[in-house]
């Protein structure tokens, strides 16, 4: 059979129906009356026209596995990501791999189908005197966790298989966003990580405004830590957090990611950045996601600042159980599919009446479950 697959021409495998990109799937609607009607031509009506594409066999496209042997496969971690090339580290050196196409292919979902974390299995295609050393990337194992957003209209994974996520914000320069705070929380718990609220520059909370945020999270039950790379207040606490774990690191531009990670092991040498004297922002200075090992036993990654974090791809419906102040609270709302917004009855908006919930963190989760309603997110 197989010879004869290949007589004909035809690659062997296993057929694998998977979904076309939005811009790669035939349009249903074939006339452009407006624009015949404008240049007056005569426009030839048909007896029928769908505007909306027809069943699955419009939108799915089948791919074929290969069947090649999976024998010589070297197992590694993904440490960076450079270009359109994934740095993997074998535990002995790093090759720079490309992935391989049907992963590409597979994966339209998300801006790219590796991300740092990511453990996988590759293929040598190129490595001796004078050749440049390289991998493809044939096989990713099925992740533990993963940190993600919505970049456009596909999902990014910015890091992946930690343990951890150390939101880290700063008393001032730039001020605490607690919103962002609010949309990392949910990120963490819907990927199956622990979240960690970091508040660096503890130092320059001149009004106590950071404090009283961390002290908010810390009755919530999430672990908090105020900290300051500049003065070492409770950069001894985050060794210990940090120890036996992966974290990954994120918050938004000039919070002090990389200067926390320079105090912790002084010979790291990350560059940091400072603030913009017009916009008050941080300037990014980590340009991409890289996995560090750290002497204290323990990895991070190590990410670029994000001004926005965007969650809509979590149905709005599952919003409800990443507040965890609003999980006692549902079974006493007054209808059972109670969005805690427009409803009358609603257990969740009394207790933001009876001050029993922040004000900020209602607004947080309106604000996230109006993204879904309008990015059509359901």
């Amino acid at each position: 059979m197989a010879d004869a697959n290949e007589k004909k021409g035809k690659k062997s495998g296993r057929k694998v129906r998977v979904q076309f990109r939005s811009n790669r799937s035939r349009p249903s609607r074939t006339k452009d009356w407006t624009r015949q009607h404008r240049a007056g031509d005569d426009i030839e009506v048909s007896a029928s026209e769908s505007v909306v594409a027809k069943g699955h066999l419009s939108r799915k496209r089948t791919v074929i596995e290969s069947d090649e042997p999976q024998e010589g496969l070297i197992p590694g971690t993904v440490v960076a990501l450079r270009g359109q090339f994934a740095e993997v580290d074998d535990g002995k050196r790093l090759w720079p791999c490309t992935v391989r196409r049907i992963l590409r292919t597979r994966s339209i979902g998300e801006r790219f189908p590796v991300t740092v974390g990511d453990r996988v299995r590759f293929r040598v295609v190129a490595d001796g005197p004078g050749v440049q050393a390289e991998g493809v990337v044939v096989v990713v194992e099925p992740r533990q966790s993963e940190l993600r957003r919505l970049a456009g209209r596909r999902v990014q994974v910015i890091a992946a298989n930690v343990d951890q996520v150390l939101i880290v914000s700063s008393a001032d320069l730039p001020p605490p966003k607690p919103h962002l705070i609010d949309r990392y929380i949910v990120s963490a718990l819907a990927g199956g990580m622990t979240p960690v609220i970091c508040m660096n520059k503890i130092d320059l909370d001149a009004d106590g405004r950071a404090r009283d945020v961390t002290h908010r999270y810390g009755l919530l039950g999430y672990p908090v830590l105020p900290c300051s790379a500049l003065t070492g207040e409770g950069v001894d606490e985050l060794r210990r957090l940090l120890h036996a774990r992966s974290t990954v690191l994120a918050g938004q531009s000039g919070v002090g990611k990389s200067s926390l990670l320079n105090v912790i092991q002084p010979g790291l040498r990350l560059r940091v950045g400072g603030i913009s004297d017009e916009t008050l922002k941080g300037r990014h200075t980590t340009t991409t996601a890289e996995l560090i090992r750290l002497e204290i036993d323990a990895y991070v990654v190590d990410t670029p600042g994000i001004r926005s974090f965007d969650v809509s791809m979590i149905p709005r419906g599952e919003l409800e159980q990443y507040f965890a102040e609003f999980v006692p609270l549902v079974p006493d709302c007054k209808f059972p599919d109670c969005t805690h917004i427009p409803e009358i009855g609603c257990a969740v908006k009394r207790a933001v009446e009876d001050e029993r919930i922040h004000p900020e963190r209602y607004e947080s989760y309106v604000r996230m479950f109006e993204d879904r309603t309008e990015g059509g997110f359901a």
